[in-house]
């Protein structure tokens, strides 16, 4: 019998029953063919998560279109038929160890390292995005100036994440979660400093995080009501690590409670620390206050492979799932460890090195 009772407790989302709250957060790894199919190394990679006893698996962030949505390179995509279909025997290889999977459905905005699609990227606003391109993802040097997405863009990118989510529903995917976190496009618009915009999309918070809203939207009506369909949400970005929301609680109450009203079937928080506060002056976590406004199921993300911290939030009523990351890459068992009370190994930051692609060793 586990001491963590509540981490290996039932729970549900949407109409999905899962076994436990433990969740492989998404990760890029960037290990697709260059044409953006899917492959047999993440049928392997995926399926081991489930093998090692997660309830629930979260892809990595997949481009939706053939024009701007890709931002790595051997990035997966699911733009297309041929692209889904590849992704067909990574759901398969899931469901045969017993686990569930969601794809992530992400479009890079300005964010982006590589596109073989196109030579230029698009943002709600002519703003270079702060830093350079991460070098565990092939990337180098600074972004590029971005082109202001257009008013017949932006309903072209509503329409090709709610296409891309039928597609998986179409070929078996458990669910769905839109990228609305970590600087990517749905991100870029939430966030104050690079959407300069004075229409609809742009100014408070209300504006700001409408094409969210939109896009959740658009793909409810696609993929119907019976369809796990989620959004990741964050303040932090994979170039600007420590950014917060300018409005603090006010600006998280509006943003989680316009996100709900959508209809979403659960809202995905991840921060640096989880169980560390959203703010520094409050005592919230970003992942209470999306359960506090949302009054959705959550999964919280952020350093949570410790059990106790796990267990302790869940337990607290901060969040109903953990989703971990690097901690499942050195435990693709870490739920059956922790059941049994073995020892954690720990992550080894050599695996991303020189580039965070799916190692041999890593898909047994």
């Amino acid at each position: 019998m586990s001491k963590y009772t509540k981490l290996f407790s039932e729970f549900k989302i949407g109409a999905l029953e899962l076994s436990n709250r433990s969740v492989v957060s998404p990760m890029t790894r960037t290990s697709a063919q260059p044409n953006g199919l899917a492959n047999e190394r993440m049928a392997q990679y995926y399926s081991r998560f489930a093998r090692g006893g997660f309830s629930l698996i979260i892809t990595e962030g997949t481009y939706p279109d053939l024009t701007h949505g890709q931002a790595y390179e051997n990035q997966p995509g699911i733009a297309t038929e041929e692209q889904a279909g590849a992704w067909k025997p990574v759901v398969e290889a899931v469901h045969k160890e017993g686990g569930k999977i969601f794809l992530q459905i992400q479009h890079a905005g300005a964010i982006v390292q590589y596109n073989r699609y196109t030579d230029y990227s698009i943002a709600p606003s002519i703003v270079k995005p702060k830093g350079e391109k991460l070098k565990a993802h092939g990337g180098s040097g600074e972004y590029l100036l971005p082109k202001e997405i257009s008013k017949k863009e932006i309903e072209t990118v509503i329409e090709s994440f709610a296409n891309a989510a039928l597609r998986a529903k179409n070929i078996g995917f458990d669910g769905i979660e839109v990228h609305g976190a970590n600087g990517y496009l749905l991100d870029q618009f939430h966030t104050d400093y690079t959407n300069l915009r004075e229409d609809e999309f742009g100014g408070t918070p209300e504006n700001r995080v409408r094409l969210s809203v939109l896009v959740l939207k658009a793909i409810r009506n696609k993929v119907g009501n019976n369809f796990v369909v989620g959004i990741r949400v964050s303040q932090g970005k994979v170039n600007d690590f420590n950014h917060k929301w300018r409005g603090k609680e006010d600006e998280a109450k509006i943003i989680f409670e316009k996100l709900a009203s959508a209809n979403p079937d659960y809202i995905h928080t991840t921060e640096f620390q989880a169980d560390k506060p959203a703010f520094r002056e409050y005592s919230h976590t970003l992942a209470s206050l999306a359960k506090k406004y949302g009054n959705l199921p959550v999964i919280a993300n952020g350093q949570l492979g410790e059990p106790e911290t796990a267990e302790k939030m869940i337990g607290n009523g901060e969040t109903d799932f953990v989703a971990i990351g690097t901690s499942a890459l050195a435990n693709p068992d870490w739920p059956k460890k922790v059941k049994d009370n073995q020892t954690l190994s720990k992550f080894d930051h050599r695996v991303f090195d020189p580039i965070a692609v799916i190692r041999e060793e890593e898909t047994y």
